[in-house]
């Protein structure tokens, strides 16, 4: 797993590429932590575009956003979420912490 990122009007968007699994996730959630901490964004974005794979380990990497982002009265928007994590995402009820952007390929599941 890697990811780039931007900062643009204090939107931090942060583009996830490979597996996102156990192996990974860790080191994930405390990169996103830093980058969140550093730029203090009100919106903190996560593409999913170039996700191949996803386990539940995805899910605890949204939370840790999230829960980064409501310290800063900010919110979390998911984006371009391939199928496969989106039947992930979608079966732990995540939509009810963090946005959904409509236009994702599985959006309407």
């Amino acid at each position: 797993m890697n990811l780039t990122s931007f900062l643009q009007d204090k939107r931090l968007t942060i583009a996830l590429r490979g597996e996102i699994d156990h192996h990974s996730a860790k080191d994930t959630m405390r990169v996103i932590g830093n980058k969140i901490d550093l730029y203090l964004p009100c919106v903190c974005i996560l593409d999913f575009k170039d996700v191949t794979f996803m386990d539940s380990s995805g899910i605890a990497i949204v939370i840790s956003a999230v829960r980064r982002m409501r310290e800063l009265s900010g919110k979390v928007i998911l984006r371009s979420i391939p199928e496969q994590p989106m039947k992930v995402l979608k079966a732990s009820g995540i939509e009810r912490i963090a946005e959904l952007e409509e236009g994702s390929p599985a959006y309407e599941m």
